[in-house]
């Protein structure tokens, strides 16, 4: 894998367990290998993570919160999760640093472009928070966009299943699994394991897509070893 401009999206789903929302053991896993990505291909790595894991601000209506302040209580959420990585990743040995599309600045720095494409070349991991600062924009479109923004060269998607299916695997054993499929097919077979703005705009861009199992130990290096990992989303020729 030649990419050397990369953006992660972490799911925040797999940040969590069923008794806590946080699970020290996928932090820490999670941490150690893109760590190790970052130190052994010489990678600059940018994050974009959910906040899936805390709460997702379009089930807000279940408690009666109105959708607009559900995502704002969402991208707070993407925070939490962004102050824990950076934590996790320095302690091991990776300078950070959170870049906030909401201004918080005794927290994170505000997201300025030219900043974020300035911390990647002295070797530092930016996580971007708080999405795309806006409400019903998911982290997806956040994580297109910011990838767009800084000219990464591949944006990878870790989440709790191995790709991309024909449907929900967990749900459906039957379920067809991609290899590869290209962004049109994915839009119009409505397949949900990334929102459709997202994949319109990485086909706008030609951004290829990887969406790959992050709780599997070792998946990410296979993708920059040039093993296939996933599912790779790209135009076909």
């Amino acid at each position: 894998m030649d990419s050397k401009r990369v953006l992660l999206k972490i799911s925040g789903q797999i940040l969590g367990e069923s008794h806590s929302v946080f699970s020290k053991n996928i932090f820490h896993s999670i941490c150690e290998e893109i760590a190790s990505v970052v130190k052994d291909y010489n990678i600059e790595m940018a994050i974009v993570v959910g906040g899936g894991n805390i709460i997702r601000g379009s089930e807000s209506s279940r408690v009666g919160i109105d959708r607009v302040t559900g995502d704002y209580m969402g991208m707070l959420a993407t925070v939490i999760n962004a102050l824990a990585m950076q934590n996790i990743l320095e302690s091991k040995g990776l300078a950070t640093r959170v870049l906030s599309a909401i201004e918080m600045s005794q927290i994170a720095e505000p997201y300025i472009r030219r900043k974020a494409i300035r911390h990647l070349e002295k070797g530092r991991v930016v996580i971007f928070a708080c999405g795309t600062g806006n409400p019903y924009f998911s982290t997806d479109t956040a994580a297109a966009l910011r990838a767009i923004e800084i000219e990464a060269t591949l944006f990878l998607k870790g989440t709790k299943v191995d790709g991309i299916f024909s449907k929900d695997p967990v749900k459906n054993p039957d379920a067809k699994f991609y290899n590869e499929i290209a962004y049109d097919e994915i839009l119009q077979k409505n397949l949900r394991i990334l929102d459709a703005s997202a994949v319109a705009l990485c086909r706008e861009n030609n951004l290829p897509i990887i969406v790959f199992n992050f709780i599997k130990r070792g998946n990410l290096e296979k993708i920059f070893k040039g093993e296939k990992v996933g599912t790779i989303v790209k135009r076909r020729d």
